[in-house]
């Protein structure tokens, strides 16, 4: 199978597979299916009818051929010719067998018939070298192209996938076609080789009815009745061996399941102070039983199908034998003419079958390709738009002029509701507040992660929305909670926080300083150059704290005049915290903005300008020290969170 997979998970089909197992329905409810964007397209073989191959072939092509010229298009003329050609040898070479056949039953003697059919048997010869060569040519054409096209493919996927707007990326819709379309890379692939096999079926088949036709009229139809079975099995056993493929491998899925439940290192407790061991292996065998089964319902279906098949190409066969024999009796077909219609019908019959089985699994593969060229589409129509007004060089403030924002899809209230701030440049801003009250929202929006719904995000006098997208990314450095650990070196972990430019050493060792991690890189078996991944050969594992401080340290190499840091002192301890936020202060006195989120309020005494946000809306700004003495939210906030290292019982913190 090409795909693997299913959709709707714990829901039963209604595509005429077995029903599913007691175990599942206990289990999970029903099948267990995989409910992903690719999942859509399971039942694609199955739905393809004879009818529906013919009518959609073209388009199929189509697609491939678009792709294959665009990849490489001396490749394509190479194979599209080479193919043309083994037809062009292939016609030859029978027309050729016809006139040996023909020449060794006329003549007289054997050396008068051997030299009679010399000239056909030089052709024949020749047909099949070129035959041979044009094969060469056309593999090598394949083999070029198929890389090429997974190269264009994947290119094109990944660089409309990183070029679209953040809230594309989290709306489910668009997703689920990311999922879909990142397999079309891989089927554009396996489309060449089932474009090649296909086309070769389909000349050689056009071929062999060709010289039937020239041969005598009455061979086409008999062509005809000895492919049709033939043609009928190999399309009816397919889309049973693809329908029974994912009725047997849902059981699998769920028998593989219940294997890792049984090895799981969390579960392990459980499964044996509960005895869970034995109820696990009860279902895992049933599970397997019920797979077997499957497999041997399809083998039987298979062997059913085959002897009907064989019949009607028994029968197709006596009558084509019959009607070559009554043409030759009544003199109306010469022998050397029934020798090539017989070869000509095996040709023929061979190409329709492969013909048939490679247009199912094109159908299915162009399928993936249409979600990769739909994705494209969506992609560019919500890509980050380019050009724009220029940012002022050195703003004096940013000012956010009733910003409203509400999430794509979200129908609760916004995250932000009419927010209106100033955050002066040179200075260290902090934004406080409890979970949910839209303190990283605001600062996506200051990053151009989203553009606002109503209101404006004003640097100086240019509206961000209107401005070069490209020129506040370069404003802009972030160091997020959640912020990537790239698979990486240390080098390239902090080099990747500008990496358009050439890496500098120089600028590395004062990210590593402003960061306080020269210690930490210090330690590192191959210093910068070690490898930052576990589970690889010379890889080496860091600790939350010491991955915030790499973060904090990419943000640094960044050097750009906004810095945002979202809960950097996280994973740090008290010693490592107060040294962080004594860096942080030594970057805004550099002239660097820094805008601070934080729970942490005594951290918040280095800030200059602290706003506090409560359910999307402002509700205090000012200097720390006169939210303190104005007694609302913040130094509510402050004095729950000083209390919990007061003597006496703890109290509830709000954050």
């Amino acid at each position: 199978m090409r795909r693997r997979g299913g959709h709707g998970g714990g829901q039963e089909a209604n595509d005429g597979a077995a029903p599913p197992s007691e175990s599942e329905r206990l289990l999970f409810g029903g099948s267990l299916r995989y409910d992903v964007g690719w999942s859509q397209h399971e039942q694609a073989f199955i739905e393809l009818t004879a009818w529906s191959m013919v009518t959609r072939l073209p388009r199929l092509l189509g697609s491939g051929f678009r792709l294959a010229l665009q990849a490489d298009r001396r490749a394509v003329h190479a194979l599209v010719g080479s193919e043309f050609g083994r037809g062009a040898a292939q016609a030859l070479s029978l027309l050729a067998i016809n006139r040996v056949l023909a020449g060794l039953v006329a003549g007289t003697t054997i050396q008068s018939r051997l030299r009679g059919v010399m000239p056909a048997l030089i052709v024949v010869t020749a047909a099949m070298t070129i035959s041979a060569l044009l094969r060469a040519v056309s593999t090598y054409a394949t083999g070029r192209l198929e890389p090429k096209v997974e190269r264009v493919a994947t290119e094109a996927y990944l660089e409309r996938a990183s070029r679209v707007e953040l809230a594309a990326i989290e709306d489910d819709e668009f997703h689920r076609l990311l999922d879909s379309a990142r397999f079309g890379a891989s089927s554009a692939r396996r489309m060449m080789d089932s474009i090649n096999r296909i086309v070769n079926a389909m000349i050689s088949f056009v071929t062999a009815a060709g010289v039937l036709t020239v041969l005598h009229p009455v061979l086409l139809p008999l062509l005809v009745a000895m492919t049709v079975p033939s043609a009928w099995r190999a399309l009816v056993t397919a889309r049973r061996r693809y329908q029974s493929f994912h009725t047997w491998t849902q059981h699998s899925r769920a028998g593989a399941l219940l294997s890792q439940m049984l090895t799981n290192v969390g579960a392990a407790p459980e499964v044996r102070v509960h005895g869970v061991g034995p109820f696990l292996l009860h279902h895992f065998r049933a599970l397997s039983e019920a797979a077997e089964a499957e497999q041997a319902r399809l083998a039987r279906i298979e062997a059913r199908t085959g002897l009907i098949a064989a019949s009607g190409i028994g029968v197709a066969t006596v009558a084509t034998y019959l009607t070559l024999g009554g043409l030759l009796l009544g003199g109306a077909m010469a022998l050397s003419v029934a020798g090539t219609a017989v070869i000509a019908i095996r040709t023929g019959s061979g190409s329709l079958n492969s013909l048939v089985l490679e247009i199912n699994g094109l159908h299915q593969e162009a399928l993936f390709v249409g979600d990769l060229e739909r994705l494209c589409a969506e992609a560019d129509r919500r890509a980050i738009p380019t050009g724009g007004k220029s940012l002022p060089q050195q703003p004096a403030s940013i000012r956010f002029d009733r910003v409203t924002f509400r999430y794509p899809g979200s129908d609760g209230p916004p995250a932000l509701d009419d927010v209106s701030l100033t955050i002066p440049t040179g200075r260290i801003i902090a934004l406080v507040g409890g979970n949910g009250s839209g303190k990283t929202t605001l600062a996506k929006l200051l990053a151009g992660l989203y553009t606002p719904q109503r209101g404006r995000i004003l640097w100086d006098d240019v509206d961000a929305t209107e401005a070069d997208r490209q020129q506040l990314s370069d404003r802009i450095a972030m160091v997020a909670q959640d912020f990537t650990r790239w698979s990486f070196t240390a080098r390239a972990n902090f080099a990747i926080g500008r990496p358009e430019i050439p890496i500098s050493d120089a600028r590395l060792r004062a990210a590593v300083r402003q960061a306080g991690a020269q210690e930490l890189v210090a330690e590192l078996p191959r210093g910068l150059d070690t490898l930052l991944a576990r589970g690889f050969r010379g890889g080496h594992q860091l600790s939350g704290g010491q991955w915030q401080r790499i973060g904090i340290g990419r943000a640094s190499y960044r050097q750009s005049q906004i810095l945002i840091v979202d809960e950097p002192t996280a994973a740090l301890d008290a010693r490592a915290e107060i040294k962080a936020f004594d860096e942080i202060r030594a970057l805004a006195d550099g002239g660097r903005t820094v805008l601070l989120i934080t729970h942490r309020l005594a951290s918040v005494r280095h800030a200059d300008l602290v706003h506090v946000l409560d359910r999307g809306r402002i509700v205090e700004s000012g200097a720390p020290d006169e939210l303190l003495a104005a007694g609302g939210l913040y130094a509510e906030l402050y004095e729950l969170q000083a209390s919990q290292f007061a003597v006496g019982p703890p109290r509830q913190s709000l954050l």
